[in-house]
């Protein structure tokens, strides 16, 4: 056991006068520096206007026996450990004590053997308070060290989020100045995979959990997002997301932003008519405990030869992002338009 330095101040409440004159000496004699009070209430005035390592507390004193100045002693403001002290055959009042908040007890006798009891439960009592105190203020430590790096983690995430919603405004801009349509195209596509990146950093920083990302909401907010500027107008199709309440890690979540951005783009590029409207529907629902199945799906004509249509780069795109979350797109041949799955583990 680790050593105790410096002097132990002990405050002794008994009102035997002769073996607190014992314990005095004795303990003294150890580096304790002890101050005896012959009641409860002289104890309690001692411990209210001065400091002490540790606390004996005897069980029959006039008026007031120790239980009942056990509470009075635990409501204190920083109170210490207290040691009861009680009679051979008072097993049950020691007992009463450990469960009222004493931190030991020893049994009274004259002998020279309660001393050294006595002495031992102190010092123990005394260094269980200071591993305590060590103990409290290094997990405060670690709870403000955590803190910060949460604060500094979500602003590396509100940076992100705004550079990458500058780059997406820029784009904007530059579409603007852009005659050729297929080139507005190509930005429009790539405006929507920025967007699907920096919605999960701005779900991040406005979360208190940097860890995980719920995947329902971020959807509902992604879409909100694309429905802006890969579906604006009048007779656009409508973006329906049917997400149960669900987490996933960041990388899945950026992963499957991704996938649904290149997903729902086609679909709002090929899938009706222009002007026609219709229904672009983002699901997400849970499969078993830990698996989770995304799909993307619309009423148009389907795929026709059973290949996606576009540059095949959007397709690349769905692949890798796929890859990394062991999985791949699958399209059901049965569904009359499109309908992609990805199935993924949680």
């Amino acid at each position: 056991m680790t050593a105790i330095s410096g002097a132990i101040r002990l405050l002794y409440i008994d009102d035997d006068r002769g073996l607190a004159r014992l314990v005095e000496k004795e303990l003294s004699r150890h580096g304790f520096a002890v101050t005896c009070a012959p009641d409860g209430d002289a104890g309690l005035a001692l411990l209210a206007a001065h400091e002490y390592d540790v606390c004996a507390l005897d069980h029959y004193m006039p008026s007031r026996d120790g239980l009942d100045v056990l509470p009075d002693i635990l409501t204190l403001n920083a109170p210490p450990p207290v040691v009861y002290v009680t009679g051979a055959q008072e097993g049950r009042i020691a007992v009463a004590a450990l469960r009222a908040g004493a931190a030991d007890y020893v049994i009274k006798d004259v002998s020279e053997d309660f001393t050294s009891l006595l002495r031992s439960a102190l010092e123990d009592a005394v260094l269980r308070r200071r591993l305590q105190r060590e103990n409290d203020i290094a997990q405060e430590e670690v709870r403000l060290a955590r803190d910060r790096a949460e604060a500094m983690l979500r602003e590396v995430n509100h940076r992100v989020g705004n550079s990458l919603q500058l780059v997406s405004s820029f784009m904007s801009l530059q579409m603007r100045q852009i005659t050729d349509e297929g080139a507005r195209e190509a930005l429009r596509e790539c405006q929507a995979r920025i967007e699907a990146v920096a919605h999960v950093h701005r779900r991040l920083y406005t979360s208190g959990d940097m860890s995980r990302v719920a995947m329902d909401e971020y959807l509902e907010g992604l879409m909100h997002e694309l429905s802006k500027s890969v579906g604006p107008g009048e007779g656009s199709p409508r973006l329906v997301v049917d997400a149960a309440p669900m987490w996933v890690t960041t990388d899945q979540a950026v992963s499957l932003g991704v996938v649904v951005a290149e997903l729902v783009t086609n679909a709002v590029k090929y899938a009706y008519l222009p002007g026609q409207g219709g229904e672009i529907r983002i699901k997400l629902q849970p499969e078993g405990e830990h698996r989770a199945i995304l799909t993307v799906e619309d009423d148009g004509p389907g795929l026709g030869d059973g290949a996606p249509k576009g540059t095949g780069l959007g397709g690349k795109i769905i692949s890798a992002m796929a890859s990394g979350l062991r999985s791949a797109v699958e399209f059901d041949a049965a569904h009359k338009g499109v309908r992609a799955r990805l199935a993924f583990d949680l």
